[in-house]
């Protein structure tokens, strides 16, 4: 590990001290409106805590104009041990199919009235292979995390942040075990559809990565920089750049909720913005969820990536604030309050 004070992460580590809070009278402004709508207390259940945490995020009475999905992809050195059932081929394949409109996302954002960029980080360039070597620098990791932080320019008032990325699966299972132990069989699940033989491959290459970088694995950013991915680093990057603009995060899946760990390790306050869009299917996500202290708005089997669970949970979110906003008053109603 680098020694203090002369680390490209001490930016990072600074940033982090420095983070805004929930605005607390935004949240007590809208428990106030909710008092007075036509519902029993309480009756909207978890859509009604969703308001409030948009307006603890966003300092004021909560609105969603320009809600955003951001989808980084990035390419993995460990492919080339046949640790997924695709090849990295299909990276840029996947691009072209997102540019062209065709791709699950798409149909997800165009219904529900979302915007979507994805962020081509270096595709054609494979990071190392974790196994043999730390998968970036750490110049390389801080730049692609300040990459994460400036696709925000041009803003948004809800992000949901998802990935691209053959292998990431097996990178987000090697950030995991790094952090929290145990068994790396544990961890590591199909991915894409995995076959009994690639599973054991899979299972060893995080093995093999956890031993080669075991010396270097107490700091959560070192844990980043030589076993994670650039969408990985983005995505993290993403995260703290949406807490300094006050944007509530959606998260989306097993490898996106794999940046929010490395934040949650360095600090767990860093998350407080976020909520988890959804449930994999893939690896222990539950198991996650529970240390990061998330409960997933939906879970429908899904391990797609693309950000395709923080979409449909932004559907729901933006359906809370627009009840909370748009609900008559039982004064404006004529309808009587309970005695």
């Amino acid at each position: 590990m680098t020694d203090a004070g002369n680390s490209p992460f001490d930016d990072i580590r600074r940033m982090i001290t420095t983070m805004p809070g929930p605005d607390e009278d935004a949240v007590e402004a809208v428990r106030a409106r909710d008092r007075q709508l036509t519902k029993p207390a309480g009756s909207l259940g978890r859509m009604e805590w969703l308001a409030e945490w948009v307006a603890a995020w966003q300092g004021k009475s909560p609105a969603i104009d320009r809600p955003l999905v951001c989808v980084f992809a990035g390419s993995h050195g460990v492919v080339a041990r046949g640790v997924s059932a695709f090849p990295s081929d299909v990276n840029r394949q996947m691009l072209e199919n997102f540019a062209a409109g065709g791709g699950a996302i798409n149909q997800i954002c165009a219904d529900l009235g979302l915007g979507f960029k994805v962020f081509d980080l270096a595709i054609d360039m494979p990071t190392n292979d974790i196994v043999d070597d730390a998968a970036m620098d750490e110049k390389s990791c801080v730049a692609t995390m300040a990459f994460g932080m400036e696709s925000l320019a041009g803003g948004t008032d809800l992000l949901a942040v998802g990935e691209l990325g053959i292998g990431n699966t097996t990178i987000a299972a090697a950030i995991y075990a790094a952090l929290y132990g145990g068994e790396a069989a544990h961890w590591v699940g199909r991915g894409t559809g995995l076959d009994d033989e690639g599973l054991q491959r899979k299972i060893a290459a995080v093995e093999g990565a956890l031993a080669r970088h075991r010396d270097h694995l107490q700091d959560p950013l070192e844990v980043l920089r030589r076993l994670g991915g650039r969408e990985v680093a983005a995505i993290a990057g993403a995260i703290l750049a949406a807490r300094l603009q006050r944007i509530p995060v959606i998260l989306d899946g097993y490898v996106t909720t794999a940046a929010a760990a490395i934040l949650h390790a360095i600090h767990p306050s860093t998350l407080d913005h976020c909520i988890a869009g959804h449930l994999s299917a893939e690896g222990a996500h539950q198991d996650v969820l529970q240390r990061l202290g998330k409960i997933p708005l939906l879970a429908l089997g899904m391990r797609l990536g693309e950000g395709t669970g923080a979409a449909l949970a932004a559907g729901i979110v933006k359906t809370s604030v627009t009840v909370h906003r748009n609900m008559a008053t039982f004064g404006q109603a004529g309808v009587s309050e309970r005695l």
